[in-house]
């Protein structure tokens, strides 16, 4: 049960590592859009008791409130 739980969190860590290397090439705007998903899916998820619809509802606000937060000044 421990190799279990060791080897997920190695699979957790690992995929963290490779989604930030993904990272490196996005502009700010991209990041802050990404991260706004992130979170907003968290919340989304949290607020309606892991629905699915909420995870998916609150990523997608989070994702356009990321964006707009951090748009390229004129």
């Amino acid at each position: 049960m421990i190799s279990i739980k060791r080897n997920a969190l190695g699979a957790v860590v690992v995929a963290g590592f490779l989604g930030l290397a993904g990272c490196s090439g996005m502009s700010a705007q991209d990041k802050s859009t990404a991260i706004g998903a992130g979170v907003g899916g968290l919340a989304g998820s949290a607020l309606t008791g892991g629905s699915a619809l909420g995870t998916v509802g609150g990523a997608a606000v989070g994702g356009v409130i990321g964006h707009e937060v951090n748009k390229p000044k004129r």
